[in-house]
């Protein structure tokens, strides 16, 4: 029998799971999850990873060996997230054969505190794809103006990049070129650019919450009718720009040499309002070479009542702008709330790597205490 799962999977989705630790990895849950539910990538971030150490036991024994050879805090970050990712794409590695490298794939994210440090982020990003040596990793770089010119450079340099934090349609299209100009460095440079591969992660729900509560200020009934409307016009204009950034003649020229598309990625997925359907950024974002990243919670919604119809985006591109219209007729400026939600998950992600470096940082001083004991 089909699963609505495995329905996703037949329409060109690719399932990534939006969460990883180590409990995850080493109780078979992660290996189930690929077998059961379709889960073909896992994404992370500073949060994820915060929340995964700050809860069971599975880090107590590296913990103390760090802090007996006296890392520093963002050494043990590195060295404990790495060596999770690492294990994640070994896990991950049939996959990534099966699909030839198109999925599989581990993220990782360059710290948040680069976000606006083009030279610290390539730096980092070159450093942590030698530490994961695993051709299945991605790493995470923000769709910041300083990040366009990172993306370029890393993927110049022959790295897998997931592209992050991406709200507006201008923004984007700044990140498909930059990542275009990376393949054609790369090129330049003699990599083989067939196996270099790039999702652009454009967040959901997220849209929804700042518009949504923009609409509830206005106070019509026309901008009460536009609520829970914009995070999926936005999303579904985003795959419109997609298919036609990639028939131009500079995406079909790398096309044709061996290159592959950047996907479009489906980012915070999980529903924020309680009135709207769980599974609704899954069933209305079905669409060929995309991937949608879920939460735990999203992903058994979907594999227990998901109703997956066939592709709900491309047919939907006039409603979707005249979604946009009623929202401009509303007074709602959507670049105005795409800018303050581009500079709130910069903030948010820099407030999750400091809560992760003290969490940390704890775990280091108590296995100080113990090993002084």
């Amino acid at each position: 029998m089909s699963t609505p799962t495995a329905d996703l999977a037949a329409q060109g989705v690719s399932i990534w799971l939006d969460d990883l630790s180590r409990q995850r990895i080493q109780s078979g849950n992660l290996a189930e999850l690929i077998e059961s539910r379709n889960v073909s990538g896992v994404t992370t971030n500073p949060t994820i990873f915060a929340g995964a150490l700050s809860k069971g036991e599975a880090y107590e024994g590296q913990v103390k060996e760090l802090a007996a050879a006296d890392a520093t805090v963002d050494e043990a970050i590195f060295s404990i997230t790495t060596d999770d990712v690492r294990d994640a794409c070994d896990i991950f590695t049939p996959v990534f054969d099966a699909t030839n490298g198109i999925d599989g794939r581990v993220s990782i994210e360059v710290s948040p505190d680069l976000a606006h440090d083009t030279e610290g982020t390539v730096a980092q990003a070159k450093d942590l794809s030698a530490r994961v040596d695993r051709k299945n990793v991605l790493i995470k770089i923000p769709a910041t103006k300083a990040g366009l010119p990172a993306i370029t450079e890393v993927i110049g340099a022959g790295i897998s990049v997931n592209v992050t934090l991406i709200f507006s349609l201008e923004r984007y299209e700044e990140v498909i070129d930059a990542y275009l100009a990376g393949v054609e460095k790369a090129q330049a440079a003699g990599h083989d650019i067939s196996t270099l591969q790039s999702v652009a992660s454009f967040f959901v729900s997220r849209v929804d919450t700042e518009i949504d509560k923009r609409l509830a200020a206005i106070g019509t009934d026309e901008a009460a009718a536009l609520k829970g409307k914009a995070g999926i016009a936005n999303a579904r204009l985003a795959y419109e720009l997609y298919e036609k950034k990639f028939s131009e003649d500079r995406a079909k020229k790398l096309l044709d040499a061996g290159a592959t598309v950047q996907r479009p990625l489906w980012a915070s997925t999980g529903v924020k309002d309680p009135a709207l359907p769980d599974t609704l950024y899954v069933t209305e974002l079905v669409a060929p070479g995309t991937v949608n990243t879920m939460p735990e919670k999203t992903l058994e919604a979907t594999f227990d009542h998901g109703v997956i119809e066939g592709d709900t985006v491309t047919g939907a591109y006039a409603d979707a702008h005249d979604v946009f219209d009623r929202l401009a007729a509303a007074g709602v400026d959507v670049a105005d709330a795409t800018q303050v939600l581009e500079d709130e998950g910069v903030e948010k992600f820099i407030a999750s790597w400091h809560e992760l470096q003290d969490t940390v940082k704890t775990a280091l001083q108590a296995g100080s205490a113990q090993a002084a004991k």
